[in-house]
């Protein structure tokens, strides 16, 4: 149990808001991972293959996957729900991952949709979403983190 006030430095259930946000990516990562392997959810699931612009199925019928794409996302979202047991921890995953949501972002736009070297099988929506989620990853585990040290010295 924590002595903390319940708005002290966003501190709610014990943890900071930091680590909040970073297990509530986490956890929303990995659901996205788990459900691009259902057929349904995915359309085309048929045409899902392991990697590359060659694999036809659409999560929601708005996000090109494929295996690989869908693990990738599904290890992400583990990892931060993992990392998010401490506010470092939860700031590192949301900066770190979402830097690279840019970079993969900036990658797909490089390479472009069609080319082989889209290795992951990216459209148009996947890269802008990516950089959106990335964008907001990184100001979320700044934001929120700022009172990490503040919060530490006065224990």
């Amino acid at each position: 149990m924590t002595t903390a006030s319940p708005h002290a430095h966003g501190v709610h259930f014990g943890r900071a808001d930091v680590q909040n946000v970073g297990m509530g990516v986490g956890i929303v990562l990995a659901v996205v991972g788990v459900l691009g392997f259902i057929p349904g959810i995915t359309t085309l699931y048929s045409e899902l293959k392991f990697l590359g612009p060659d694999s036809r199925a659409m999560f929601l019928g708005l996000f090109q996957v494929s295996m690989l794409l869908n693990v990738v996302q599904l290890v992400i979202g583990a990892t931060g729900v993992s990392m998010s047991r401490n506010g470092m921890g939860a700031r590192n995953f949301l900066m770190g991952f979402g830097l690279l949501y840019i970079i993969l972002s900036v990658y797909g736009l490089i390479v472009g949709v069609g080319s082989a070297a889209n290795f992951l099988a990216y459209n148009t929506m996947d890269i802008w979403t990516l950089l959106v989620l990335g964008v907001a990853m990184i100001g979320a585990g700044w934001l929120l983190s700022r009172h990490l040290a503040d919060d530490a010295q006065t224990r």
